[in-house]
């Protein structure tokens, strides 16, 4: 599954115009907060160079390594001041950045005392936030100015503190499945302008501690910063063990799915502009997946009520993510800096106003709709491929059921019809 080396371009080094400053291994409480300390000093390494898909894919799968446990990673914003590249090479979707850090002083009982922070693709991912209109300044505040914090019942997954971006931990061979999927990936998004339901990636992190490796891949979160999602659908188009568990449907927000959907006569309320817009870049967005051979994709459906009164905390849901996320305590994301922070510093905004900027997958409920409703919809969980096992679970499944009955593991083209026949059915 490794990614095979290739020498990064000697005129222009990578720039890991990137990511963080704290984010927190598995299995830990959420870390206090650590200023940046400066790119270079003593006991600090850096590296640039190809193979960012080699090591990273060959790396053990996370959450069973307890070393890693015992520590915060630190990660650097910037590793050096080379202007983007004109074009992207073949070689920026192998390369990598990398900073070590040998017996430091700083937050020492707090921070291991040696680790590695590696940065894949750093050209290809500012690319990419550059084409989805983040300011590289914004990422960097919304995601270190204050730690993320860990959310969902199994950790793995990373919220930002103003609620605008989301890191789900990935395996190493997920890793290399976002290698091979990257450059058709980057391509798709230039050709439709950024203009797509597909999660946002916008950076993949490994942070190695010892012999313990943790790997990381940030994107946009699908439902708003600010206003508080109280009821939300994962939506596939298959009604075959697509009803949640009664322990699912006690939780305060569960992730209700295709069967509960149509059992409780929900509807979507937009526009007909609104709903043909979406439509075309759903079926544009499904196109290249089935190009792709990917399936098991699921339409996230978050559904805001205006002027419900709320409680102090919130549960909210990210992009790639399909269980019950916890809030911080103290409301949604209302910094002054960040990507969040565009709209705030122009005028309040009232009850269910978003700004499109921001909330980049919301979409407002029409006026003939029984209830003020703002919807927040986009595509998740774009890694699965059809493969060999994918073809042995259909088959098994079409003995259990039938060739007849709607189970999930079709081949991506009929995933994919399927998909939008039952997608297309659930406005009003």
């Amino acid at each position: 599954m490794g990614v095979p080396d290739a020498p990064h371009r000697s005129a222009v080094p990578p720039r890991a115009h990137s990511a963080c400053a704290v984010l927190p291994l598995p299995h830990r409480v959420p870390a206090p907060h650590f200023p940046v300390p400066a790119p270079r000093g003593p006991g600090r390494k850096w590296c640039h160079g190809g193979g960012g898909g080699g090591g990273g894919a060959a790396g053990p799968e996370q959450g069973e390594g307890e070393a890693a446990s015992e520590a915060e990673a630190e990660a650097v914003s910037e590793l050096s001041h080379v202007p983007p590249p004109v074009m992207l090479l073949p070689d920026d979707f192998r390369a990598s950045s990398k900073v070590k850090v040998n017996n430091h002083l700083f937050n020492r009982e707090n921070l291991p005392g040696h680790f590695t922070f590696k940065e894949y693709c750093p050209q290809v991912f500012r690319n990419l936030r550059e084409r989805f209109g983040i300011d590289d300044h914004d990422y960097q505040v919304s995601l270190t100015r204050t730690p993320p914090h860990w959310v969902g019942s199994d950790r793995r997954l990373l919220l930002s503190s103003d609620r605008t971006l989301v890191a789900k931990e990935l395996s190493g061979e997920d890793v290399a499945d976002v290698h091979g999927l990257l450059s058709h990936y980057h391509q798709y998004v230039v050709q439709c302008h950024g203009s797509t339901l597909l999660p946002r990636f916008l950076g993949m992190y490994r942070v190695s501690v010892d012999s313990e490796e943790t790997y990381l891949l940030v994107m946009r979160n699908t439902f708003s910063h600010r206003l508080p999602v109280h009821r939300k659908y994962d939506l596939k188009g298959s009604l075959v063990s697509r009803e949640a568990s009664d322990k699912e449907k006690g939780k305060e927000l569960p992730t209700l799915k295709d069967v509960d959907f149509l059992n409780r006569n929900e509807k979507v309320y937009v526009g007909q502009e609104d709903q043909r817009d979406f439509m075309e870049k759903l079926k544009r967005d499904v196109e290249f997946l089935v190009q792709l051979k990917i399936m098991d994709y699921s339409l996230l459906l978050g559904i805001h009520e205006v002027g419900r009164e709320e409680p102090e905390e919130e549960e909210l849901e990210e992009e790639e993510g399909g269980g019950d996320e916890g809030g911080p305590p103290g409301g949604y994301g209302t910094s002054p800096e960040g990507i969040g922070a565009f709209f705030n510093s122009h005028r309040p905004l009232g009850p269910g106003e978003f700004d499109p900027y921001v909330d980049v997958y919301a979409l407002r409920g029409s006026e003939a709709a029984p209830r003020r409703e703002v919807y927040f919809m986009g595509l998740i969980d774009v890694l699965t491929q059809y493969d060999a096992r994918k073809k042995a679970a259909h088959a098994a499944k079409t003995v259990k059921h039938g060739a007849g009955a709607e189970i999930s593991t079709v081949n991506p083209e009929q995933y994919g019809k399927r998909f939008l026949d039952f997608i297309t059915n659930i406005f009003a």
